[in-house]
């Protein structure tokens, strides 16, 4: 943007379009920072406004999930849990499976159900994403606490592993923002991807070792485990947690590193793609 003044002349403001890193506007992002944490905010309170059990719900859900598991995976069909009691087992990689998918499933709608701010008022869009990722974060500070009274009640001792939980909480974030860039900006244009979310996250959870552990797959195929990002998470969480007590296999190594690596690769192209199609978003939506 330059001003151009010539004499005699009222100023001229000449718009152009800004190219390379410029071009995604992360500054702007930062300057509409406190945009972003209300939208975060207003995005926890209208999604427990009017109902009876109101937060409840955020302690329910991993616990309900965790009784289900233990009994159907745990004690009728003997999934092994490598030394720690199957219910730690499950809720360790339940918390973290949890924020990915409530993060994933509201980056990729975020924009369609705020047609109407991206109508009216001009902001940085990649705020609208953003706060889904940020406001899930209290849902999971929830199911942490849960986990912690869990293993208290187990009396499982924490250890040093336990320092790692923030580097796998961040490529939970990553991972679910960076495919839910490239699930928010297609379903703009592509609404049929709104109904394709849920039918994902369910193949995906599948896909991912949450109600069994890494070792049950042999050791020459635990590489294309890899290639799913969750699956370094999931299983770092109950290394950091369960670290006394599992084996060492759950540990970060090399396909941890590939699974960050995907995560980044995705993450930068679904930034990319986001700012490519952002033009085109107040139009169609």
């Amino acid at each position: 943007m330059t001003n151009l003044q010539p004499a005699n002349l009222q100023p001229v403001t000449l718009i152009q379009p800004t190219r390379g890193l410029a071009s995604l506007q992360l500054r702007a992002v930062w300057q509409y920072r406190e945009l972003l944490g209300f939208l975060a905010w207003r995005d926890v309170k209208v999604r427990y406004k009017q109902t009876a059990l109101g937060v409840a719900w955020i302690v329910l859900q991993p616990l309900l999930s965790t009784v289900v598991f233990t009994v159907i995976f745990g004690a009728l069909l003997n999934v092994p849990s490598d030394g720690a009691p199957y219910a730690l087992f499950a809720l360790a990689a339940l918390v973290p499976w949890q924020y990915f998918s409530g993060s994933l499933s509201r980056v990729g709608t975020s924009l369609v159900s705020s047609a109407n701010l991206i109508s009216k008022v001009y902001f940085p869009r990649l705020i609208i994403p953003l706060s889904g990722v940020i406001s899930t974060l209290v849902d999971f500070a929830v199911g942490f606490a849960v986990l912690l009274v869990l293993l208290a009640v187990y009396r499982v001792p924490l250890s040093p592993n336990v320092l790692w939980l923030p580097a796998f909480l961040l490529l939970a974030v990553i991972t679910a923002l960076g495919f839910g860039l490239w699930l928010a900006a297609l379903n703009v244009k592509y609404r049929d991807v709104n109904y394709l979310i849920p039918f994902l996250l369910q193949l995906w959870m599948y896909a991912t070792p949450v109600v069994f552990g890494a070792t049950l797959i042999p050791a020459r195929y635990r590489w294309l485990m890899a290639l799913n990002p969750m699956t370094g998470v999931v299983e770092g969480f109950r290394w950091a947690l369960l670290g006394g007590v599992l084996d060492t296999a759950y540990a970060p190594g090399p396909l941890t590193a590939v699974s960050v690596a995907i995560s980044l690769i995705v993450l930068v192209t679904g930034v990319v793609f986001f700012r490519s199609t952002e033009k085109t978003f107040a139009d169609i939506i």
